[in-house]
């Protein structure tokens, strides 16, 4: 994925003025008098100086033209520079009306095939059982197969409509059934839900669920078989127990009466859930633990204990892309020993749990296991992570030849541009240090991988990194504090530039305060505040 489409479009402009997109006009004019001070051309003497004065005031003044006009603001937000070069600016005058009104149309067909995407979803799952003792003897691999299949709907700003159904073949017999699910919108706290099924389970009800509070939330389910007429019951209560982990309690009544509490907590690294479970003459107990080794990497653990269940699941799985995930799981329980394969493609799931043996003999479950485990690091040292350092390396020579001259550019005109605020952005420094205040003493911004190694020069042109501590030092407000806008990406702030397009980059700053040192690191759209006491040495 490009980097454009990692985070808000269009901020260019409002990087430059050091603003927030959310800035009120007075905001806006008064951004642009402070920079118009700094970069007017009268200010300075020097030729080469009132050159590149003249640039960046002008640049100024086209911000300011375009944030403080309301129609050309809208039409930046929503489709940047491209969109005001393209005639949207003209507005209702009525020269290039035709390139305007098919511009227009063309920017409607788009948006309008953007909602019908997101608002239609479609899910499933192919499940695939496969058995090497059946194998073995002669009775074929195949054990059984399922699937399910759901596609959702919003048919109204309060309506959704979910419509789906399920195979399943098992030996020589087998069952399906298809459901119909209509949802509405009550109020912005409740909902409802009426549920219909034909098939082996047919089946009507009614599901309601409502907010109690911001962090309470009931739902309460009654459903009819209609096949011998029997009711089945269900309350459920979820309670958000902290911003990471939620509880739940679930009561049934009817043919499958149980009652089960649950427990779940999930944040960027981790995921953990656990449930128990008591029915009529059984129980079980689960509990799930992930980890987030990288952003492209995971690993799983799930135990399962209860009347009919003893077992131990093992695995990992790897993204990709930013739409796929496999997974490679071991399991050994009760029921025998299982390799289970998944291929996760946006709502789609093709799941093959393979039986081993149904014998618990601990030298062949110590095999299933260590075997695939080995071929998998051996594969991975060996020959996947190469093949990936060598792709990326070759993108990476390749996107940089695409854009030197680009980046070359960018820097000579940051280069420019810092040279205006050095006077400012010293005298800022030496007010800062007599009042023992905040001063930046170190400031890179570039690539994640080059960034840990911010010890090494970045004078090189060639450098994915650009020292940038005098435009911040620059930005410190005479109170101490210095801001970075949510929102808008950094290579657009006077005196930055982009020394790696097509890369996700950081920030990263150390400065002094009283007499603390901190240090901070933050990704490019990401909110910047300091001094924070979290970011002292």
């Amino acid at each position: 994925m490009k980097e454009e489409e990692e985070g808000p479009p269009n901020r260019e402009l409002y990087a430059l003025l050091h603003i927030s997109p959310e800035a009120s006009d007075e905001e806006i004019r008064k951004a642009y008098r402070q920079w118009a001070q700094v970069y007017h051309p009268d200010k300075y003497q020097a030729p080469h100086m009132k050159d590149t004065a003249t640039e960046n005031f002008q640049r100024i003044c086209q911000a300011y033209e375009i944030l403080s006009d309301e129609n050309k603001r809208k039409i930046y937000d929503i489709y940047g520079m491209e969109g005001l070069t393209s005639g949207l600016e003209l507005g209702t005058k009525l020269n290039k009306a035709e390139e305007l009104k098919e511009e227009l149309e063309r920017l409607r067909k788009l948006k309008e095939q953007e909602k019908v995407s997101a608002h239609f979803r479609p899910s499933g799952t192919i499940l695939a059982n496969m058995s090497l003792p059946h194998l073995l003897h002669g009775h074929g691999i195949m054990r059984g197969m399922a699937m399910t299949s759901s596609v959702q709907s919003q048919i109204s700003k309060h309506n959704t409509l979910s419509i789906g159904g399920n195979l399943a073949v098992n030996g020589n017999s087998g069952g399906g059934a298809a459901t119909i699910v209509f949802g509405h919108r009550l109020s912005s706290v409740s909902s409802i839900e009426f549920i219909g099924s034909a098939g082996l389970r047919s089946l009507i009800g009614v599901q309601t669920s409502r907010n109690i509070s911001s962090h309470l939330t009931a739902t309460m389910g009654l459903s009819m078989s209609l096949r011998d007429g029997s009711l089945n019951l269900s309350n459920t209560w979820v309670r958000q127990l902290s911003e990471t982990a939620s509880g739940n309690i679930q009561l049934a009544l009817g043919s499958d009466s149980a009652v089960s509490v649950g427990w779940r907590k999930k944040n960027q690294k981790l995921s953990a859930a656990g449930e128990l479970k008591c029915g009529i003459d059984s129980f079980a107990a689960s509990a799930h633990y992930n980890h987030r080794f990288s952003s492209k990497s995971h690993g799983r653990i799930v135990g399962k204990i209860g009347s009919n269940a003893l077992e131990v699941e093992v695995g990992g799985g790897r993204k990709l892309s930013n739409f796929s995930t496999v997974r490679m799981l071991y399991s050994i329980g009760i029921q025998g020993i299982f390799w289970k394969f998944e291929l996760h493609r946006g709502g789609q799931k093709l799941i093959i749990p393979i039986l081993l043996s149904r014998h618990l003999d601990p030298v062949f479950a110590a095999g299933a296991f260590i075997i695939p485990t080995s071929v998998y690091f051996v594969l991975k040292k060996f020959v996947l992570k190469p093949y990936y350092l060598k792709r990326e390396k070759q993108k990476a020579l390749e996107n940089k030849e695409k854009t030197s001259a680009q980046v070359l550019e960018a820097r000579a005109a940051a280069d420019k541009a810092q040279k205006l605020l050095q006077n400012v952005a010293n005298r800022k420094t030496n007010k800062q240090l007599e009042i023992g205040g905040l001063v930046i003493t170190k400031a890179l911004y570039g690539n994640l991988k080059a960034l840990k190694k911010r010890d090494e020069p970045v004078e090189s042109n060639d450098s994915p990194v650009i020292d940038v501590k005098l435009p911040l030092n620059f930005l410190v407000s005479d109170s101490g504090q210095l801001q970075l806008h949510e929102g808008v990406k950094k290579s657009g702030i006077m005196g930055f530039c982009d020394p790696c397009p097509g890369e996700p980059k950081q920030l990263y700053v150390e400065y002094t305060y009283g007499d603390g040192r901190y240090e901070v690191t933050v990704d490019d759209y990401d909110k910047l505040v300091i001094p924070q006491e979290e970011h002292r040495i």
